[in-house]
């Protein structure tokens, strides 16, 4: 028997980088880190059902400058997987779906989640 060379199928390496294409790993890397970042809810939730000595352990290390960074991430990561949710709600319908309006909405889901994370920050927290 001969032996046939297999066809290779197309990879990363093959196809050119889109918005698009980045908008849905980002995506899909942001629901993984949605868990993560549930989790210290969970743990502040925890923390204030035991007491208030180990509610102020954790406020004390979510109130540090590496909590601060942590949560500033989780808040866009939650917005930006909602604006994403949204961009595939609207394609769910068939619209925008044309290669112009593909990556326009990739790049406003992109501009918003950082809009709407700064504007969440400086009002419910840089403001406080």
């Amino acid at each position: 028997m001969s032996v046939r060379a297999r066809p290779t199928s197309p990879h990363l390496q093959i196809y050119r980088w889109t918005i698009t294409m980045a908008m849905s790993i980002l995506h899909r890397a942001t629901g993984i880190a949605n868990y993560a970042g549930m989790t210290l809810v969970a743990i502040w939730l925890v923390a204030a059902a035991l007491d208030q000595q180990a509610l102020d352990v954790v406020n004390v290390v979510f109130a540090s400058w590496f909590g601060q960074i942590v949560l500033f991430g989780f808040t866009w990561s939650l917005v930006h997987h909602m604006c994403g949710g949204l961009r595939h709600w609207v394609w769910d319908f068939a619209a925008m779906m044309e290669p112009g309006q593909r990556e326009t909405m990739a790049w406003a889901t992109l501009v918003a989640s950082v809009v709407i994370t700064l504007l969440i920050w400086t009002v419910f927290v840089w403001a406080a």
